[in-house]
Formats: C-alpha cells, sequence, structure tokens
C-alpha cells in the first residue's frame, strides 16, 4: 500500500499536494501520514484481538518523537534498543511499564536508567549482560524483569545483514544455554524471570519462520512449566515484512490467523515488536532533481537527496519505488536516480523508468521506516526535515539541520 496517489497527475499525500510540501519545507523532506500511521496501528491491533498481547512498536525502525507519541496514545508500548530510545519514549509520553529493552550491548549507564523509570524488563541476550543487570540492580535494591532472548537458529529468508535468528548472528542465547539460565535467575532475590523471548530477523515475507520461531518459544515454555518456572509472557518479536517491489508478505490478518492458531491455548500474554510493519508504508522522501546527466553509456537523474538521507539502496541493495510528483506526457527513460555524495553506492533507484526534467519533485515511496533514522551527516550534509501530514493540516515535527546545527559541537 503506498500513501501517496495521484489526482490530475499530481501526487498527494493525504489531501495535501507533495508540491505545496516542497514550497513550503523545501527539499529533501520526509513526509508521513497520520491517518495510515493510526490505521496500520488499529490493524495489527485489532489482528491480535483473540490473544492477550501487547505492541510494543520497534523504535528502531522510527524514532520521531511525534510519531511515537502518536502511537502512546493508542495505547503502544515500545521496544528500544539504546538509552537514547528510552529517553525518546519517556519524552514523548510512553508508558515505562510497557517497555522492553533488547539489544546486545547495554551499558551499565542505560541498565541503571532502565531500571530507575521501571520498564516492563529486559530482554536479556547473554550471560554476561545477565551478571551485570543483577549487580546494578542489586545495588539499587530493585528486582529486574528478565526475558530471556533465544538465538533459535532458523532462517528468515531475508537479507542477511538483517537476519538475526541464526547461530552466526550476534543476537541472542543459544537453545542449551536457556534452561540453565533460568535455572540460575530462578535463585536470585534481585532477578525475576518473566519470559521467553525470539526475534529471528526484519522483513520477512513468509509465515514458516515466524511458526517455526513461535513453536521453539512455546516448546521452552512447557520445559519451563515442568521446572515450576511460570513466565508472564511470550515475546514473539517482530520482522513482519511489506511489498516493496514483487515480494509476497503475509498481511497483518494472515500473520496474526496463523500464530494464533498455535498460541491462544496457552494462558500467557504475547508481546509482539513491529516495526517497518507499523510505518513504511505510511511515508515517502522528497527530492528535487537537480541536474539531468545524459552519457553515452547511462542517464542520470542527479537529485538532492542522498545516501546520507536514506541509505537502505546503498546498503542492502534495497529497491523503493521512485515517482513523479507531476505526471508529463513524453517518451519514458531509463535512469539511475543518484544524490549528491560523493561515493558511487549513493544512489536511490536504478533503472527508473521516467518523464522527468531538471527541477521536477520525484518521491521515494515505503520510506517510513529505516529512512531518516538511519541518516548521517556524512559530506557534512544536514540531515532532512520531517513533516507529518494530518488531512489539509502540514506539520514540521523536525526541523532541517542547517550548518550551525553540524558545527555547534566542534571547536577550532
Amino acid at each position: 500500500m503506498s500513501c501517496v496517489h495521484y489526482q490530475n497527475n499530481e501526487l498527494y499525500i493525504e489531501q495535501m499536494s507533495l508540491r505545496d510540501i516542497a514550497a513550503k519545507f523545501g527539499t529533501p523532506s520526509y513526509v508521513y501520514s497520520k491517518s495510515i500511521l493510526e490505521n496500520n496501528w488499529h490493524a495489527f491491533d485489532k489482528a491480535m484481538h483473540k490473544l492477550n498481547h501487547q505492541i510494543c512498536y520497534a523504535v528502531k525502525a522510527n524514532s520521531n518523537l511525534a510519531i511515537l507519541n502518536l502511537f502512546a496514545r493508542l495505547g503502544s508500548g515500545f521496544d528500544i534498543v539504546s538509552g537514547g530510545e528510552l529517553e525518546r519514549v519517556l519524552l514523548a509520553g510512553g508508558d515505562p511499564n510497557k517497555i522492553v529493552f533488547s539489544g546486545v550491548g547495554k551499558t551499565s549507564e542505560e541498565i541503571s536508567r532502565a531500571l530507575d523509570v521501571g520498564i516492563y524488563g529486559f530482554n536479556v541476550e547473554s550471560e554476561q549482560e545477565l551478571n551485570r543487570i543483577q549487580v546494578i540492580a542489586e545495588q539499587k535494591s530493585k528486582v529486574a524483569n528478565i526475558s530471556l532472548r533465544v538465538n533459535p537458529n532458523i532462517n528468515p529468508n531475508t537479507h542477511p545483514y538483517i537476519a538475526t535468528g541464526l547461530y552466526e548472528n550476534k543476537f541472542g542465547i543459544e537453545l542449551d544455554q536457556v534452561l540453565p539460565l533460568a535455572a540460575q535467575i530462578s535463585h536470585v532475590s534481585s532477578l525475576k524471570l518473566t519470559g521467553i523471548t525470539c526475534h529471528i530477523g526484519s522483513q520477512i515475507t513468509e509465515m514458516p519462520p515466524f511458526v517455526e520461531a513461535a513453536e521453539c518459544l512455546l516448546n521452552i515454555y512447557q520445559q519451563l512449566k515442568k521446572l515450576g518456572l511460570h513466565m508472564q509472557h511470550l515475546d514473539i518479536g517482530g520482522g513482519l515484512g511489506i511489498r516493496y517491489r514483487e515480494e509476497e508478505p503475509p498481511t497483518m490478518v494472515e500473520y496474526a490467523e496463523i500464530l494464533t492458531e498455535r498460541l491462544r491455548h496457552y494462558p500467557i500474554k504475547f508481546l509482539f515488536e513491529p516495526g517497518r510493519v507499523l510505518v513504511a508504508d505510511a511515508g515517502v522522501l522528497l527530492t528535487k532533481v537537480e541536474y539531468i546527466k545524459q552519457t553515452a553509456h547511462k542517464n542520470f537523474a542527479i537529485v538532492d537527496a542522498g545516501m546520507n538521507d536514506l541509505l537502505r539502496p546503498a546498503l542492502y541493495g534495497a529497491w523503493q519505488e521512485i515517482q513523479p510528483v507531476q505526471k508529463y506526457a513524453g517518451t519514458e527513460m531509463d535512469y539511475d536516480v543518484v544524490g549528491p555524495v560523493c561515493e558511487s553506492a549513493d544512489f536511490l533507484g536504478k533503472n527508473r523508468k521516467l518523464v522527468i526534467s531538471a527541477g521536477d519533485l520525484l518521491v521515494v515511496e515505503q520510506a517510513g521506516a529505516y529512512g531518516f533514522c538511519m541518516s548521517s551527516n556524512y559530506n557534512t550534509r544536514g540531515r532532512a526535515a520531517e513533516i507529518l501530514i494530518n488531512g489539509t493540516e502540514m506539520t514540521c515535527i523536525r526541523s532541517r539541520e542547517t550548518i550551525q546545527d553540524l558545527l555547534r559541537h566542534e571547536m577550532d
């Protein structure tokens, strides 16, 4: 699904022309649809209605405060992977008791702060991390809720850089270590084992890996129950993919129905950590064509957005739809849509059929996830503005960075 549509050959998001948005806020800009963000969250929540469940939105997918606040007001929990994300969620009004803290490298300072604000629990990824949490919890005379993140060695059939549940990946605890660690926790007064977690990857487009992961968690749950250890929740993780081009991922309803059939008989709460599936199709990257460069070998549309603004094509070879804001009659030509960054990997799309001229506007679709949040200041380029559209209302939810913003922390 796309958040943009044509009216009289001009591209709109909700009831706003992308041309008018560019005129007011400039380019490059990330532009998001509030209604699609809300609809996606409600759709996922409704799909899981037969389960006792909690959505914990994966903040890493898009961490803008306005979007976090929108989800918090809908009742969402949050999956965080850093102290910075924790502070974002708190500032956005998120409930600490709905926050789960994932990630393999939690620092002592991050653990301490999370305990102080009273998060729901830690998704622990190693024995060493568990020991660190124990020490800090004891020093604070607190009890830390622990969910052991298992590495089930399941191939999610996704890009290797976003697979997280194989033994070659850095994430999670190997299966043969889970029961001994669970038994260890049961004898420590400053730790409470509340759940088992699994997250096998991102942009997963078929159901068997999800089913296998869920059955792995259920098997561990049953083994722990036999040992007299009763869990409060099982965390199924995230990773449900979307359609960027030719993928045919399960819908939210199909995903929920298949998992619900296997999970609904268990008297336990289920946590889900969706990210991309909630925000990707709610956003676009709006950019302007600076030059048309035609050579004997290639045609280039050189735009003002680069790999520092949208890293996915350079990092993963990812494909995202590119559309002109204004449709013109004419003969389509093949273009590589490239940015101004001094790297050959700086492209947004290759071999795209377009009718365009210098000065035209383009949008890169499905850019609401892993877009702005992965951007950088490479080549001393300020990061893009972020705009939220609500019907006919345009709100800047992050201003464009200036050169003064980039240099204020440096000294000559």
